[in-house]
């Protein structure tokens, strides 16, 4: 969502109309046809802004998945930007948490929103965003060693240059949604690998 903005940490209330992916332009697009049904028919909608998800079930075609299946597997992983990248790596049971909360909390019109100077966050009209992350950024390098420790293997690395569309960190500011809902994430990353490789090894009999 975030594209070319580089102000750390992602803040609900910046301004996100420079993204740099098809997938990210989808994003928006999603947000502002929800903000035009709270408008038209006011219709409570929510937004939400996942960071970097893994844990059991995640996507097999996303890097947790394939590096854990690679590494356990004694193949190489690539490493885009030659490993010089930063996520906001978030457990699953994190997410599903920050969702469940704000289910309950229906989005309401912001009393001292602002046509001349919009928060991109809120509305005149029933709509709220916000971002559910661990708000704490770890080295690509690092996410592929807890990994490893986990596997109880090394990695061999294929560092390749940067994937056009990616961006080389993203840091989840989640005051919006702690204030909302008295919930942030923070299962530590040692902890959340521990529980996804495990699963994994038995979802997948691997090795």
């Amino acid at each position: 969502m975030y594209g070319a903005n580089t102000h750390m940490p992602f803040s609900v209330h910046d301004n996100v109309d420079h993204p740099v992916s098809l997938y990210a332009a989808t994003k928006k697009a999603s947000e502002m046809m929800a903000h035009s049904y709270s408008h038209l028919y006011n219709l409570p909608t929510t937004g939400l802004r996942f960071f970097t998800v893994y844990g059991p079930w995640g996507r097999p075609d996303m890097s947790p998945s394939l590096f854990a299946g690679a590494i356990l597997r004694g193949e190489p992983i690539d490493v885009f930007n030659q490993g010089k990248m930063q996520r906001d790596f978030t457990y699953i049971d994190d997410i599903v948490e920050g969702v469940v909360r704000v289910l309950d909390h229906i989005a309401t019109p912001n009393p001292d929103f602002r046509t001349d100077a919009p928060d991109p966050s809120t509305s005149y009209a029933p709509y709220r965003l916000y971002n559910i992350g661990n708000h704490e950024p770890v080295e690509l390098m690092t996410f592929i060693e807890t990994i490893e420790r986990a596997a109880g293997k090394p990695a061999m690395k294929n560092f390749l240059p940067m994937q056009a569309g990616d961006v080389v960190a993203t840091y989840a500011d989640v005051t919006a949604l702690k204030d909302a809902v008295g919930f942030e994430p923070k299962t530590p990353l040692a902890e959340g690998i521990e529980k996804f490789v495990a699963w994994y090894r038995d979802y997948y009999q691997a090795a």
